[in-house]
């Protein structure tokens, strides 16, 4: 059986078991609802409660357990030469075994040893499935015939659930901040090991990003050079020239949205608008290098300009419309919460409408569209794909718009991948990038965020 088939099943079992707690309360009630001590639903929920959780936790428990003990079985019933191979020749053989267990034949013919290993691995696989089976079967019946027998008129049933979906919450709450600190930390940890070899005023302050390294002794084009200011520029000048494009015109719709647009306009305009914010990032990269690039290449020869097929401006522009809905429906959403009796105090005093945005609604609002252009920022110096495919790879130290550029996230992409050393400069780099760019974003959000905490009362 396998995994989605339980927890298929899983999901049946706890939806018959709210219907059954359910039913279970309105019988025990004797057919006044008033009796109970909370809504027949909320009883249902209990059940469901009792018969799926547990089971779920067991059943994430042996997933996480389960190929750790596999694993141990197996290499102990390995032959002696085998058992003592070096950890990381056992660890190269162990993955041959799980791959030839599940079809992914890495071997023409593999050794007798190595095919009696991956049989009895798959032999130890399906009888864990099975017995994990009867132990979640066992589980939810278990607690399906507890939660039942504790129903009764007054019972407590909301409190109960409640508590469990508080529970829930917290869990949730502290999966996220533990993948935060784990992000955080692994790019720490990396970054920490490429600053041993690399100093970090050379990383910081440098004017030249060439991150290849030698191979061997005798290859030649390795340079090693490490100053990430050209790759630092690319990405100021992509983004500023983003958020030309994407700031005014969007925050001009959305005062146009807000202001001026009569309620059937809004409804069509402002979904239609959105749906920018849904398009692959990947299409606009194509837009950008088919269309966008050539046109801005041809447009600049005509005029004499020395204009890359790839260029800063080509992206930037590609960029600044798909950032515009962002803008757009946060802008638009400052704007409204803006109280109509500010609107009303400035007509009353003779304003019009355009003196009313301008002097009253626009200030008023300042705190939050502020706060989405920072936004908007954060989102330009996060894009990979569009720079990639219309700005280039090249790092240069530049603030030509009509010049090929690169920016941080590429440069990660770039170090990523290759046959160079996972412990190798180059690589590490990749990592120190991503902490740079991880703070930056971080400060950005952190910006706006009080910049709206700390003016929105003056307007409300």
């Amino acid at each position: 059986m396998d995994y989605p088939v339980i927890l298929a099943t899983l999901l049946i079992l706890s939806c018959a078991g709210f219907y059954l707690g359910r039913r279970r309360a309105i019988v025990a009630s004797g057919g006044s609802l008033r009796a109970l001590h909370s809504l027949p639903s909320y009883y249902g929920f209990y059940i469901a409660v009792w018969a799926g959780v547990p089971a779920l936790i067991l059943f994430l428990v042996w997933i996480a357990a389960q190929n750790s003990v596999i694993d141990h079985l197996v290499q102990a019933a390995l032959p002696d030469p085998l058992r003592a191979l070096a950890p990381d020749r056992k660890a190269l053989l162990m993955a041959d075994i799980r791959n030839i267990a599940t079809g992914n034949v890495v071997r023409a013919q593999p050794d007798a040893a190595v095919a009696a290993a991956a049989e009895h691995y798959k032999r130890l696989a399906e009888l864990s499935r099975w017995m994990l089976v009867a132990a979640m079967l066992l589980l939810t019946s278990l607690g399906t015939f507890v939660a039942y027998r504790r129903i009764d008129p007054a019972m407590r049933a909301r409190n109960a659930v409640e508590r469990a979906a508080r529970w829930f919450l917290i869990v949730c709450s502290t999966i996220a901040v533990f993948a935060t600190i784990g992000i955080i930390l692994s790019l720490l940890f990396e970054a920490l090991r490429f600053f041993d070899r690399v100093p970090v005023g050379e990383f910081l302050f440098g004017l030249r990003w060439s991150p290849q390294e030698a191979l061997r002794a005798d290859q030649v084009g390795s340079s090693g050079s490490f100053g990430a200011v050209p790759v630092f520029t690319g990405t100021l000048l992509i983004t500023a020239i983003a958020m030309l494009v994407a700031g005014p015109v969007g925050l001009f719709a959305a005062i146009y949205l807000s202001e001026y647009a009569s309620p059937r306009v809004r409804n069509w305009v402002k979904p239609v608008m959105e749906v920018l914010a849904g398009i692959p990032t990947v299409v606009y990269g194509f837009f950008a290098a088919l269309t966008v690039a050539p046109f801005i290449r041809d447009l600049g020869l005509s005029l004499g300009l020395d204009t890359a097929s790839e260029s800063a401006l080509a992206a930037g522009l590609v960029m600044g419309v798909m950032i515009i809905p962002y803008v757009s429906s946060l802008a638009d959403d400052v704007i409204n919460a803006v109280p109509q009796s500010l609107r009303d105090g400035a007509y009353g005093l003779g304003a019009t409408r355009s003196e009313a945005v301008r002097h009253v609604v626009i200030p008023a609002a300042l705190p939050g569209i502020v706060g989405a252009l920072l936004l908007g920022v954060s989102r330009a110096v996060g894009e990979t794909m569009i720079v990639v495919m219309a700005a280039g790879l090249s790092a240069k130290l530049t603030a030509n718009p009509l010049d090929n550029v690169t920016t941080v996230t590429v440069q990660i992409v770039t170090l990523l991948v290759g046959d160079q050393e996972f412990d190798s400069a180059k690589t590490l780099s990749a990592f120190a990038l991503g902490l740079v760019l991880f703070v930056v974003t971080l400060g950005l959000n952190v910006i706006a965020l009080r910049v709206v905490q700390k003016y929105r009362e003056k307007y409300d």
